[in-house]
């Protein structure tokens, strides 16, 4: 397998990325993969031997480390039971903010009305960090930047509930250009006092401080009221090729690595959600199950997998650069590298024993053009059944379909 290609996927950060930002994400990425540190192939701890951060006015951190937080025991300390015992085998796609809330919904319903698929992942805190509905919690109000794209949540709520569709609120954590601008004490600042943006534009806030954390959580607390079954977390990471930047930049720090302070925060959300019967899951790299802990940007599959109650790995095959799973070109094999990616998963995450989460990943309904001639495939159909075959072969039966405009591919099997 080209492992460049692995580390450079392991540094994109989006479910699913968006087809006319993937050239200049992958640009980017690709500074951070070259860059080793960002895959442990030790378990030196890469923060070791790093300054102490100074805050934005200057002064040392007094912030106290995040796992000092209410509720952030370790999870060894609790037995571990699915709050969703009787939900629906989960069998999914992803729903902009805008579709939610607009004429695309009809088509979305739909689908899953007359389809074996029985579920919606909707954007509640999206990718620029917008809370995407109207909240009356003045706090979320104070911190965020709450936006109409679902002009009634409410009667959102009441139209998933007449379709029977099993409902999944998509918050995106540490990617939030939105809180990172009102409040850059939350974020990375450079030394001339400027909020840090990647090369994309978007700016990260900080996940060594616990008021990022609350505020994420209490998104999730209130998506919970509204009637979501489920709270999906997505970027739950430091920025790519952050080990790079560690020591230039300015933000509160806790001596802990960066892969214990991600693990600790899923820790905490899930201490905090659990109790309200709602299930807690995060998207991580399909890649993570197949090599070393990210430790640059502070992802460990199996410390993050033994957090939650449901994993899901971005598995699409445009993914998977030539070589892997022994299949030359993965994006024109769905089946092989489905299988593949579900293998190593298993093997990765066997060992938690009654902590292993359910897996639910996430498979490809797009055609990923960017690729190259010769190297992708129209998908369709088959390639959509294809990867659910793999799929239940390996005995995994949930998934999610990613399209980054919410058009699915009509007349599947999901049943194959």
């Amino acid at each position: 397998m080209n492992i460049t290609w692995a580390l450079l996927m392991m540094a994109l950060g989006s479910v699913g990325v968006q087809q006319e930002q993937h050239e200049a994400d992958v640009a980017s990425a690709l500074q951070s993969a070259m860059n080793p540190p960002i895959v442990a192939q030790h378990s030196s701890n890469p923060d070791a031997a790093l300054p102490s951060q100074t805050a934005p006015g200057g002064g040392a951190s007094a912030t106290p480390a995040p796992s000092a937080l209410p509720g952030a025991a370790d999870s060894d300390d609790v037995i571990h039971t699915d709050p969703q015992p009787d939900a629906p085998k989960v069998k999914g796609i992803y729903v902009t903010a805008y579709s939610a809330g607009g004429s695309r919904m009809e088509t979305l319903l739909a689908l899953l009305d007359k389809t074996e698929l029985n579920s919606m992942v909707i954007d509640i805190k999206d990718d620029a960090g917008y809370i995407t509905y109207k909240t009356d919690n003045p706090e979320l109000q104070k911190m965020g930047k709450p936006q109409p794209f679902i002009s009634d949540i409410n009667k959102l709520m009441d139209r998933l509930k007449k379709h029977d569709v099993y409902p999944i609120a998509r918050i995106v954590v540490f990617k939030d250009s939105v809180l990172a601008k009102k409040n850059p004490q939350l974020s990375f600042v450079n030394k001339d006092g400027s909020v840090w943006k990647n090369k994309g534009g978007d700016s990260f806030v900080n996940p060594y401080n616990e008021d990022v954390w609350k505020y994420n959580v209490d998104i999730a607390k209130e998506a919970v009221k509204l009637g979501f079954k489920e709270i999906q977390f997505d970027y739950v990471r430091f920025p790519e090729g952050f080990e790079k930047r560690a020591e230039t930049l300015k933000y509160t720090k806790s001596g802990k690595p960066r892969v214990e302070i991600i693990s600790d925060f899923v820790k905490y959300a899930k201490s905090e959600l659990g109790p309200l019967g709602v299930r807690v899951s995060v998207d991580i790299f399909g890649y993570a199950a197949s090599v070393p802990a990210a430790e640059g940007i502070g992802q460990d599959f199996v410390k993050i997998s033994k957090n939650v109650d449901v994993i899901s790995p971005m598995v699409y095959p445009s993914h998977y650069s030539t070589g892997w799973f022994d299949v030359k070109d993965p994006d024109k094999n769905p089946y092989a590298t489905i299988k593949g990616s579900m293998i190593d998963t298993h093997k990765k995450l066997n060992p938690l024993g009654s902590y292993k989460p359910i897996i639910r990943p996430w498979i490809q309904d797009f055609t990923a053009s960017w690729l190259g001639s010769g190297h992708y495939m129209k998908y369709g159909k088959q390639q959509v059944e294809d990867q659910v075959r793999a799929l239940k072969d390996q005995k995994v039966d949930e998934f999610l379909l990613w399209n980054a405009n919410n058009r699915y591919t009509s007349g599947v099997n999901y049943e194959k």
